[in-house]
């Protein structure tokens, strides 16, 4: 995975984009946990939601991974469903007419584009109100 090291208010982070294929995230997640010592409670997972609309965001503790392969991954090889995740919801008119997995794949529209910004700004938010819980 992409892997860059930063610090937020002098406590060090560690962000990973794992380049495996997303349905088995857990393969890049677990091997940089182990070798940074990170519990699986500090271990913050960022997704995509299906069943929330577009640009809404939605902070959980913990939880099971509702269907979501990437998820199922991470559960798997960290042996735990507990740790935190940031739910983005990606929710719009197409996707009753597709299967979830071309859904899921599919590029932004013109509108949902020009509203990420916007959509980044209160994820940060969210991140940042949640993560002074996990210290």
């Amino acid at each position: 995975g992409l892997v860059a090291k930063g610090s937020i208010d002098g406590e060090k982070i560690v962000l990973l984009k794992p380049q495996t294929f997303m349905n088995v995230s857990g393969q890049s997640v677990q091997p940089l946990a182990q070798y940074y010592q990170i519990p699986a409670e500090e271990i913050i997972v960022i997704t995509d939601d299906l069943d929330q609309g577009f640009g809404s965001a939605k902070w959980k503790n913990q939880g099971s991974a509702g269907g979501h392969n990437g998820l199922k991954s991470i559960i798997t090889y960290l042996g735990t469903k507990n740790f935190p995740r940031l739910k983005m919801g990606i929710d719009n008119e197409f996707k009753s007419r597709m299967k979830p997995g071309d859904f899921v794949l599919k590029k932004f529209t013109k509108d949902e584009l020009s509203n990420l910004p916007e959509v980044f700004v209160r994820a940060e938010k969210i991140l940042l109100e949640n993560i002074k819980h996990l210290r």
